[in-house]
């Protein structure tokens, strides 16, 4: 048969004898490839229910904003531009506050007519269109409000019933806009702390009035603005239109590109990206501590088979390729299974935004995309496993087949300080000496799992300071808590997986000098408190490496990519980061005993 066909039908059997071992495999890479293609994905995802609801509003490329008789000017000297297929407006907006149900809120004002427009229709979802002494209410922020049609609000001194609630896509759900209202709208949420310029309104939600009854509420003429919808011949050159016109350049007009909106109504899904993206690259690194804990213990298990396929003719090439098939297969079908698993998880983590049209459909997946987390699944597996692979290739075929106990290293100041310990810890210690390696990653592993959660506890503190007091509104706090949960579980899941793993390893490399140590004495018990204590040292010191420097460095980066300002954010106590310690030494000590207990109790003979 082919080589390759050969290697191959190796692989698969040996998968097959090793299902456990197999399984543990899957779970660490596909655990890293569902979340990398969740964070991927995301934001595409959350775009449907924008296009929908462009498409049902005939929504505008470009809004331009002016103040003033000289801005009102401009927007007619836009209409006619180059490009431009159509426009509607400009409309009077007016600035002002607005009271109901016992909450108070800045507001934009757009006097509109009542006839349906040509471009940027708001689409009613409930009662009807604007009239005499009705006022309409942007969906998302009538949600905010907890009012509805017949509902009585104050608006600038006055009361007006609600006539309607309806969608639009000239302008980001709320609360996802300010506005100055002497030059136009500027996009994204202000916290309520930040010291705000004069005149720009904090957070405001949109309501549709008569334009009669906008004017109405203008102190006088000087301090209207005016906004104005176009439509372009090609909508995707709606940027380049903006920055020609002189859009965000401080001029008379401001223009906004449909583009800028819809990243805008989707700020909460990039927020959720970033978190997952950060995530699967935590993940990735647990991934390749498992992986490569995984692949020594299997190449030192598989130590005989090497030499037996190289007795039988194999190359040390045909030898190595044969390992790392083992590995690179299950990387391949985790890498499908998380494609498929994010691309149908991803509609579950974005909002169903009132202020939006139908919702997030299933994720499109992209050939880059495909590309990306099918790579970092092979790059896992090979980084993990082409160094102990190419040793085993290489190795002597006799001693292969001997399968000989590996010779201990010979440590003099170790051997000196252990043997003044109990039974337990003296074993513990020379089992630590034999594998240093390991030892690096079971510290490595505990260090990025560690970090991981101080991050998330320095987020969860954030967000419950949120509603009524930030950005997120209540239901937006709600998503990214749920995204912190998926981060959390599968976070904690790989990091139990690894210690599983590097304690059955440390089981299966120590089997025949376990069992020496029993022959001269050692209880089961002794050699089982060993095993577990040779993982739980490592997990203090990688605890307190996760929490400072790593926790510490760890939200320096996610805060920096996000755009955030640290030090409005509180930092855990001092006494949750001392308690992750000796917490994180019990979850191990729990995690490993299992296996320990396995090992120590295999009859002496037998390992002998």
């Amino acid at each position: 048969m082919g080589r390759v066909v050969l290697v191959v039908r190796l692989a698969l059997r040996d998968l097959r004898r090793r299902r456990t071992e197999a399984a543990l495999l899957l779970i660490a890479v596909l655990a890293a490839t569902t979340t990398l293609t969740l964070g991927l994905v995301l934001r595409d995802a959350a775009g449907d229910p924008y296009e929908s609801t462009r498409a049902a509003t005939k929504g505008p490329d470009v809004i331009a904003a002016a103040g003033g008789s000289a801005g009102l000017a401009e927007l007619g000297r836009l209409a006619a531009a180059s490009g431009v297929t159509g426009h509607s407006g400009p409309y009077p907006v007016v600035a002002g506050k607005l009271t109901a149900s016992g909450r108070t809120s800045d507001v934009q004002v757009e006097g509109r007519d009542a006839a349906a427009a040509a471009v940027d229709q708001p689409v009613v979802t409930r009662g009807g269109w604007v009239g005499d002494g009705g006022v309409v209410v942007e969906a998302a922020f009538a949600d905010w409000l907890a009012v509805g049609v017949g509902d009585r609000v104050t608006l600038g001194g006055r009361s007006f019933r609600v006539a309607g609630v309806a969608v639009t896509a000239a302008m980001p759900p709320y609360p996802g806009a300010s506005c100055v209202v002497s030059s136009g709208c500027v996009n994204g949420a202000i916290p309520r702390d930040r010291k705000l310029p004069a005149g720009l309104l904090h957070n405001p939600g949109l309501v549709w009035l008569t334009r009669a009854d906008a004017l109405s509420l203008a102190p006088d003429r000087g301090s209207l603005s005016y906004v104005m919808n176009l439509r372009l011949a090609d909508p995707a050159e709606a940027p380049a239109f903006a920055d020609r016109n002189g859009g965000g350049r401080g001029g008379a007009v401001r223009l906004q590109s449909w583009q800028s909106v819809q990243a805008d109504a989707t700020e909460l899904a990039r927020d959720s990206q970033i978190l997952l993206l950060i995530g699967a690259w935590l993940l990735g690194l647990l991934a390749v501590a498992s992986l490569s804990v995984l692949a020594g213990g299997r190449m030192a298990d598989q130590s005989r088979r090497a030499g037996l396929l190289k007795a039988v003719g194999g190359t040390p090439g045909l030898v190595a390729a044969v390992l790392l098939a083992e590995y690179l297969l299950p990387a391949v079908v985790a890498a499908g299974a998380g494609l498929a698993i994010g691309a149908l998880s991803a509609p579950s983590l974005i909002e169903s935004s009132a202020g939006l049209v139908g919702g997030a459909g299933t994720a499109p997946l992209t050939w880059p995309t495909v590309a990306l987390v099918t790579g970092v699944a092979l790059g896992v597996a090979v980084v993990a496993t082409a160094v102990p692979a190419v040793r085993a290739a290489r190795s002597s075929t006799v001693s292969a087949l001997a399968d000989a106990a590996r010779p201990p290293r010979r440590t003099g100041w170790l051997i000196a300080l252990s043997a003044r310990l109990p039974v337990p810890l003296l074993l513990a210690l020379r089992v630590a000496a034999r594998r240093p390696r390991r030892v690096v990653l079971g510290v490595a592993g505990i260090a990025v799992t560690v970090s991981g959660i101080y991050v998330l506890m320095v987020l969860d503190a954030f967000l419950g300071d949120q509603p009524g007091a930030g950005a997120y509104t209540d239901a937006q706090v709600a998503v990214l808590r749920h995204v912190l949960l998926v981060w959390t579980v599968v976070l904690l899941s790989l990091a139990a997986v690894n210690a599983v793993v590097i304690t059955w390893a440390t089981v299966l490399d120590n089997r025949h000098a376990s069992a020496v140590a029993r022959a001269l004495g050692a209880t089961p018990r002794d050699v089982t408190v060993a095993l577990a204590a040779a993982q739980v040292l490592p997990a203090c010191l990688g605890a307190v490496i996760g929490v400072f420097p790593g926790g510490f460095l760890l939200f320096a980066a996610v805060n920096a990519i996000a755009g955030g300002d640290a030090g409005k954010v509180t930092l855990p106590a001092a006494w949750q980061l001392v308690a992750l310690v000796p917490a994180t030494a019990l979850v191990v000590a729990a995690l490993t005993f299992v296996p320990a207990h396995l090992g120590g109790r295999r009859p002496v003979t037998d390992a002998l």
